[in-house]
C-alpha cells in the first residue's frame, strides 16, 4: 500500500469514526442536544478535527441520513429477485416496516427531522442520490405492476408516493406511540392489522 493510499484509508476511518459517534449520541441525546463538541469528545479528538471533515452538525446528520437510505435501498434492491411485481410490492411494505421499527431513531432522522434537508437546501446541487434511488425502487415496482395489468389508469409516480406515504404514516404513528392513545381495540396489533387491510386492498387492484 502506498503512502497516499494509507493516508486516504486513515482519513476514511476517521470520518467513519465521527459518523458512528454522532449516531451513538443522536440515539442517546437526540439531535437537538448533540453538539460538535459532544462528538469530538466522544472520539477524543479536537473540535477542529471534526470540522475538517464536516462543515457543521447538519452535514454530519445529512451523511447519517444518506447511510440510512443506503441500507433501506439495499434491502429494496434485493427484493427484485422476486419476479412478480405485486408480490414484490407487498414485500417492500413489510421490509419498510421492519426497517422503521428496528431503526426508529435513524428512521426519525431520515423522515421526520428537517436538519438533513436544511443541509441539502444550503448546497445548490444534488447531494442525495440515495433518497432518489430508494424511491426509484418503489416506483419501478409500481410501474411493473401497471405493466402486468394492475393499477390501470393510475399515475405511477403519484401512486408510488401515495403508497410510500401510507406505509410511512403507519410507521410514524407506531414509533411515536400515537397508536397507544386512540383507544384501538387492539393497540398492540393495530399496525399489523392495518397493513393487512392494505394488502387486501391491493388484491383488488
Amino acid at each position: 500500500m502506498s503512502i497516499s493510499e494509507r493516508k486516504q484509508k486513515e482519513k476514511e476511518a476517521l470520518r467513519l469514526l465521527i459518523l458512528n459517534a454522532a449516531k451513538k449520541l443522536f440515539v442517546e441525546k437526540g439531535i437537538e442536544h448533540t453538539t460538535i463538541r459532544n462528538i469530538a469528545d466522544e472520539i477524543n479528538y479536537s473540535v477542529g478535527t471534526v470540522y475538517v471533515y464536516f462543515k457543521d452538525k447538519n452535514a454530519i446528520f445529512h451523511d447519517l441520513h444518506s447511510v440510512g437510505f443506503k441500507e433501506l435501498g439495499k434491502a429494496f434492491k434485493e427484493l427484485f429477485e422476486l419476479e412478480d411485481p405485486m408480490t414484490r410490492l407487498k414485500k417492500m411494505g413489510s421490509v419498510y416496516i421492519k426497517f422503521a421499527l428496528e431503526n426508529s431513531e435513524m428512521y426519525d432522522l431520515m423522515f421526520n427531522l428537517k436538519a438533513p434537508m436544511d443541509y441539502l437546501e444550503e448546497q445548490k446541487y444534488d447531494l442525495w442520490p440515495e433518497g432518489s434511488e430508494t424511491f426509484g425502487y418503489v416506483k419501478k415496482t409500481v410501474e411493473d405492476c401497471i405493466n402486468h395489468g394492475h393499477f390501470q389508469d393510475h399515475n405511477s409516480e403519484a401512486l408510488s408516493f401515495m403508497i410510500w406515504s401510507l406505509v410511512h404514516g403507519m410507521c410514524s404513528l407506531e414509533i411515536s406511540q400515537r397508536t397507544k392513545g386512540v383507544k384501538f381495540s387492539n393497540p398492540d396489533t393495530i399496525m399489523s392489522e392495518g397493513y393487512n387491510e392494505y394488502l387486501r386492498m391491493l388484491e383488488k387492484l
